[in-house]
């Protein structure tokens, strides 16, 4: 283990670097608090951890773990690797044991098989799913506990495999989207499974946030009410939906419920036991909240940097993420776009990284579409005195650690850089040692499951030094004993920033943690701003089951599951009863004295899809061998894996010969190139109807549908490493098109002019306006920022105005802009009132910054958006 300060030596190179740190910050250390097992443990897995080095169980593991065996649902909220899994493990894997102890005991009754209980284990990812069963298998193995049946289930596994989990798996590992699709739809063939589901373990919960987090907690509410139907009966008499407190009853010192515990495992969030009743559907006192880490943290370094000025350098010839090679003759426009999309964890749920750097995001628009209402994406002037990028600064950075003999993870913001960095980083390492080269990877979706285990086991070995990676490593992969943790630009959110720094220095070790800003106003306000990072909260895991929008489907997926009864509407939350009357008078449902049906010969489960990633994945295929390379998600193959492009996977270059939209598959030669491509792209937002409009004397407030319709129409073909354009290629590609809801808002001339703000200041303050109003949007429609798109434009085409569009980022709407057409007024107010209250001097992320602008928050004008929104609130009713 190489110490942290001589690590920050090798950041700083002996001084040379020093005056790109703009700021350090020590964290120090905390000792760890241990506490004895709890009597209840099953013995044979105590022994297992003792044997894998966990002589006692640290504090918050205990209290997490003895909350959810007396039967109440938990939801433990510590730090990464701080040892969650063994606080949902230990309570789950004894009650199976206990089940198969009493079943062998007495194995000529025939109740016997239906006592033996089992675990349901849901989490984001296929990735941490396969990551948990090698540790359960372990700890099994290692107690001797061979006993217990462990398995994955997913839509990757077979038919035979998927019927030998449905009659013999104890603990069945998946995700929601299984749930969704397969099991729960198909409940009568895993009747076993649900008859006897002790635990149902969530991890990584604070990952379901937004539209996906809403989706999610239906699915449970389905899981709750088929779960409570096969256990209620002479067992333990009437099941009582959602696993009320009040059907408790003891069992081998266990107090059970009917119906299954809930374990959930997260992030350090803001009010974990709100987030975690409202994922689940009870009170908030029915959830027992564990937030005090009590795990060992060594002493961390956290260093804010800032690469070097490149004098005379053009930014579009040196940033080896910028999506096109010059400025088009056009004025700076507001060309803001999704980075990481929620719900996937490198954003391959919408697209591959940030549709500012490769791709578009149709499912889900980012903030800002266009200039003078044209919808046109188009690079805007770049600063004179640019910087030298991050992922080429991390690059350089990521070489010097590795030569030090640092083990270390790049967190990088797209697949482009996650394989720029790793390739960047082997060509500095050949200079010293042609050994080392083979030392660092890159890490990212897409890959094969197969190759991203082979990843995960040679950094967690030691036989890789070092993983350029999206992420996708975000969240709970056990890799541990890491020296330092690089972030190429801000991730987002603080939960994301200390879910990634927390992989350096896990176990008690020392870490080091260097967070390089990319050349954007968000990130450069952040390193020179540390409080906005250190003395902040994290944020809140915001969703809304209610959301009609989303609960429409689920009601119409439960009713097809088990006929809906009057009793069961309370799972679903206020207003299902009247969300039902609707899907009757639309016949989506048909009402009956016993209850509510789905009578249509379609599966009821699609009317929906949970991540809304837009259709199946492009399988990227080798022309000559026939081998499969990876996949690249729908809606980003027009623009990743279109015929000519460069696709990278792990340093070795290839070109498409061929993209087949209708078979999903790409074909690819084995090229050595000395280029990359870059897909150029129009984007337009038009009206297609307007559903209501108000009139504030010369202002506009509409609310309707809208098409933002998107087309890849050519790419350029840039030399590396001088990002010199070798050539431009036109393209024939499909427009693909976000049917949504938006609402908007005019500012005429007249109203600007009232407002000072000038032609020259329109398109700043209209940017400010926008960033600001979908920032605030989600405390008024309980959403997350992630929900939402925008544009603002001087002109727009359909107005004939100055507007400001907010729209929802899903197809058909998610309810979000109809609410802010409802509390115009209240919303316009609060976003005026952050504005102007915020002490920043021109603009900062606590009012008009934005952490997903597509075209570096630029331009801003804070002050004349306070006067614009003055002006047009001047207008606004009294009530």
């Amino acid at each position: 283990m190489v110490r942290t300060g001589e690590l920050l030596d090798v950041l700083l190179a002996g001084g040379l670097r020093a005056d790109r740190v703009t700021h350090v910050e020590r964290l120090p250390a905390r000792p760890g608090e241990q506490a004895d097992w709890p009597t209840w443990a099953d013995t044979d897995l105590v022994a297992g951890y003792r044997s894998l080095g966990v002589a006692r169980p640290w504090r918050h593991q205990v209290e997490a773990a003895e909350a959810a065996w007396s039967g109440r649902h938990t939801v433990l909220a510590t730090s990464t690797g701080s040892g969650k899994s063994l606080a949902f493990w230990l309570p789950s894997l004894t009650a199976v044991r206990a089940d198969v102890a009493a079943a062998a005991l007495d194995p000529g009754r025939i109740e016997t098989f239906g006592r033996r209980g089992s675990v349901l284990y849901l989490c984001p990812t296929k990735a941490l799913a396969a990551d948990q069963l090698v540790s359960v298998d372990r700890l099994l193995a290692a107690g001797h506990a061979r006993d217990v049946r462990v398995a994955t289930c997913d839509g990757d596994t077979g038919f035979d495999e998927r019927r030998w989990v449905q009659q013999y798996g104890d603990v069945v590992m998946t995700n929601p989207d299984f749930l969704h699709f397969a099991l729960l739809p198909n409940h009568r063939r895993w009747a076993r499974l649900l008859g006897s589901l002790r635990y149902v373990v969530v991890d990584e919960c604070h990952a379901y946030r937004g539209v996906f987090g809403a989706h999610v907690a239906a699915v449970l509410r389905r899981l709750q009410r088929l779960a409570a139907s096969y256990q209620a009966g002479p067992k333990g008499g009437p099941a009582t939906p959602g696993g009320a407190t009040a059907g408790m009853a003891a069992s081998g010192g266990r107090a059970q419920r009917r119906g299954p515990v809930f374990l959930l495992a997260s992030a350090t969030t803001s009010d974990p036991a709100a987030s975690a009743a409202r994922l689940l559907g009870v009170r908030p006192d029915d959830v027992t909240a564990v937030t005090a880490d009590t795990s060992p943290a060594g002493r961390k370094t956290f260093v804010l940097w800032q690469p070097p000025e490149l004098p005379g350098a053009r930014a579009a010839e040196l940033d080896d993420e910028d999506p096109w090679a010059t400025p088009l003759p056009l004025p700076p426009i507001d060309r803001d776009a999704l980075d990481d999309a929620p719900g996937s964890p490198d954003g391959s749920a919408a697209h591959d990284g940030s549709a500012a750097h490769t791709v578009m995001a149709p499912l889900e628009p980012a903030e800002g579409s266009g200039p003078l209402g044209t919808g046109e994406r188009v690079v805007a002037d770049e600063p004179d005195r640019p910087r030298r990028s991050a992922t080429a600064e991390v690059a350089d950075l990521l070489a010097d650690l590795t030569a030090a003999g640092a083990r270390t993870l790049a967190f990088t913001r797209s697949r482009r850089a996650a394989e720029s960095v790793a390739t960047v980083t082997q060509a500095h390492l050949r200079e010293i040692d042609d050994s080392l080269a083979g030392a660092v990877a890159a890490y990212r979706g897409g890959y094969l499951p197969e190759e991203r285990r082979a990843l995960e086991s040679a950094i967690r070995g030691g036989r890789l030094r070092a993983l350029a990676t999206t992420n996708a490593l975000e969240l709970g992969v056990d890799i541990t004993g890491l020296d330092a943790v690089l972030i190429a630009g801000w991730p987002g959110t603080r939960v994301s920033l200390w879910q990634q720094a927390g992989r350096a220095g896990r176990a008690g070790s020392e870490g080091l943690v260097a967070l390089v800003a990319r050349e954007d106003p968000l990130d450069t306000y952040l390193v020179h701003h540390p409080e906005a990072i250190f003395d902040t909260p994290v944020e809140a895991t915001v969703f809304d089951p209610t959301n009609p929008y989303v609960l429409a489907p689920h009601l119409c997926a439960a009713a097809a599951e088990l006929p809906l009864r009057t009793e069961d509407l309370p799972l679903f939350g206020p207003g299902t009863r009247e969300l039902l009357d609707v899907l009757v008078e639309r016949g989506a449902l048909r009402r009956r004295p016993s209850g509510w049906y789905w009578t249509h010969a379609d599966p009821a489960s699609r009317l929906t899809d949970l991540r809304g990633t837009g259709g199946y994945p492009v399988r990227v295929i080798e022309t000559t061998t026939g081998r499969v390379l990876g996949t690249v998600d729908a809606a980003a193959a027009d623009s990743t894996v279109h015929r000519g492009a460069v696709y990278v996977h792990q340093g070795a270059t290839y070109v498409v010969d061929e993209l087949r939209l209708d078979d999903d598959v790409a074909f690819v030669g084995r090229r050595d190139v000395d280029y990359g491509t870059w897909a150029r792209w129009l984007t337009s937002t038009e009206i297609t109807s307007v559903t209501s409009e108000i009139q504030w004397g010369p202002i506009t407030w509409g609310f309707g549908t809208v098409d933002v319709t998107t087309q890849v129409m050519s790419y350029q073909r840039k030399h590396i490493p001088d990002f010199q354009v070798i050539g431009t290629e036109e393209l024939e590609m499909p427009a693909r098109t976000l049917a949504t809801t938006a609402v908007w808002w005019t500012a005429p001339e007249s109203v600007r002019e009232a407002a000072g703000v000038t032609a020259e200041l329109t398109p700043g303050a209209l940017h400010a306006a926008e960033h600001a109003s979908i920032g605030l949007l989600p405390l008024l429609a309980t959403c997350d920022r992630w929900d939402l798109g925008g544009l603002s434009t001087e002109l727009h085409t359909d107005t004939g105005q100055a507007t400001v569009f907010v729209h929802d980022a899903y197809p058909g709407g998610a309810g979000f802009a109809e609410r802010g057409f409802a509390l115009g007024a209240t919303w316009l107010r609060a976003t005026r009132a952050a504005i102007a209250t915020c002490r920043c001097a021109s603009g900062c992320p606590a009012c008009v910054q934005s952490p997903k602008c597509g075209n570096s928050n630029h331009p801003l004008e804070k002050a004349a958006a306070v006067r614009l929104l003055d002006a047009v609130l001047a207008h606004a009713p009294h009530d």
